[in-house]
């Protein structure tokens, strides 16, 4: 396991400097680390603080990022090891304000209860929101001979709920003109641990669409089938005829499995792709207070070009109260994550970087981290 992992992360990494375009990861590569042999190019402008072993958990979204990160700031910091599992947003929440982790990512900001959970972690201070990774949150799909499927939010809501339940629904007839749709079982899939996506998927559906329950972190539709994690539920996309599931994009580009446009009431569909994502993301607002930059994503936006089902990863840290121990080495690797380095590689990994505007307040917050 250990060198499938190894190869996953060098795979990452030659997606992220050897292709051009947004869209440009692989799943499968070499683990030469020889001269040429296509490892990550490491920045040289990471500032090495702290030695030991840094532990941090939560989002699964972020996962083929956080891979390609950890791999370059290892190849400059040798002393330090960032071990970071993707254990779900909820997880990771739960285990930082246990205070086993140094930093926690999560898909959702963090609620008022956990803001109040997290002084008897942080000393002196409280958890804040660090916005990190935006991308779009992808509906993959499963139908043989259907290549340019469309669906809107009221369609998904009715599919994840059980209601509509063949391909060949007269509802998503409608939106695929001239499409042939099979007599086939509609397959949903979700997920089965708390997770930020299935938040911010749900937030999506109940704004835009006919979603019956609440947003939240555990999915409370109707019927379906679980699976853990985004690997989970996009691997269950790619082996089951008539499946469908949402999941960060560049599972569905590593696995090669087809994504849905979203009929958003533009003049044209609109396809889940990094630059579309970001379109959307822009329209975010700052909701978090002083240091706490959390965001309000705008999950109706109806402009050209701009896909509504979007997510922003947060890193979540103590403004103040860090352990000794583990306060350089979390402020070095979220200095390098968030500076123009970091954010750079993330756009041929299929995320979004953050905006300019964003990605600014986030420097200057790290920077205080105490």
């Amino acid at each position: 396991m250990k060198l499938q992992r190894k190869n996953r992360v060098r795979a990452l990494a030659v997606g992220a400097l050897a292709v051009t375009g947004a869209l440009a990861l692989s799943a499968c590569g070499s683990d030469d680390t020889s001269a040429g042999g296509g490892a990550a190019a490491k920045p040289s402008n990471i500032k090495c603080d702290g030695k030991g072993k840094l532990l941090a958990s939560g989002s699964s979204a972020q996962k083929n990022a956080m891979d390609v990160w950890v791999q370059n700031y290892a190849g400059a910091c040798k002393g330090t090891e960032i071990n970071y599992q993707p254990t779900g947003s909820g997880a990771g929440v739960t285990t930082f304000l246990q205070g086993q982790t140094a930093f926690a990512g999560s898909d959702s900001a963090l609620k008022p209860d956990e803001v109040t959970k997290s002084k008897q972690v942080c000393k002196g201070g409280q958890a804040i929101d660090l916005p990190m990774v935006g991308g779009p949150i992808a509906v993959g799909y499963n139908v043989p001979g259907v290549d340019n499927l469309v669906l809107d939010a009221k369609t998904l809501s009715k599919i994840f709920n059980s209601e509509i339940k063949k391909w060949n629904d007269p509802a998503i007839k409608q939106l695929n003109p001239g499409a042939k749709l099979p007599d086939l079982k509609i397959q949903p899939f979700h997920r089965s641990d708390d997770s930020g996506t299935t938040d911010n998927f749900t937030k999506y559906l109940k704004a835009a669409g006919d979603w019956k329950h609440e947003p939240a972190k555990k999915w409370e539709g109707e019927g379906g089938q679980a699976a853990s994690g985004s690997s989970g539920v996009s691997s269950q996309v790619k082996q089951n005829s008539g499946a469908i599931s949402y999941f960060e994009l560049s599972y569905a580009t590593a696995s090669k499995i087809q994504t849905a446009k979203l009929n958003t009431g533009a003049k044209e569909p609109v396809e889940a792709t990094v630059d579309n994502a970001s379109k959307a993301i822009s329209e975010a607002r700052q909701v978090g207070k002083g240091d706490d930059l959390a965001l309000d994503l705008n999950y109706t936006t109806k402009a050209e070009g701009a896909y509504p089902i979007t997510l922003v990863t947060y890193e979540i840290a103590c403004d103040k109260g860090n352990k000794a121990e583990t306060l350089p080495a979390t402020k070095s690797f979220l200095t390098y994550i968030s500076s123009k380095d970091g954010q750079s590689a993330l756009k041929q990994l299929g995320y979004a970087p953050l905006p300019t505007e964003i990605a600014d307040k986030v420097r200057a917050t790290v920077a205080k981290i105490s």
